[in-house]
């Protein structure tokens, strides 16, 4: 697994995660600003990744760095809804 990262340029959070074969590969969300909200657009796991939990890591990590720089979340994507609604420890990062 590689460091969570946020992208600025490219609006996009991304984070590496190794598949079973022991490739790097990527799981990202799209995202938009509005001040400090992250309005979440679209989730997505490198299909290597599907099933490994990789996705809900990068959720987790990137909902700690939402807390961690004051910012809000307004999740979009259906994947991130469902997430945050299995996480309401997470609540208080809601936009």
């Amino acid at each position: 697994m590689t460091d969570f990262r946020d992208v600025r340029d490219e609006h996009r959070f991304e984070q590496g995660f190794t598949d079973a074969e022991g490739q790097l590969r990527i799981v990202f969300a799209d995202y938009s600003v509005q001040g400090s909200t992250r309005a979440i657009l679209h989730v997505e796991a490198d299909p290597a990744l599907r099933g490994s939990g990789a996705a809900g890591q990068f959720m987790q990590a990137l909902a700690e760095h939402a807390r961690a720089e004051e910012l809000k979340l307004l999740p979009r994507c259906s994947y991130a809804v469902a997430w945050l609604k299995r996480h309401p420890e997470f609540d208080d990062i809601l936009a």
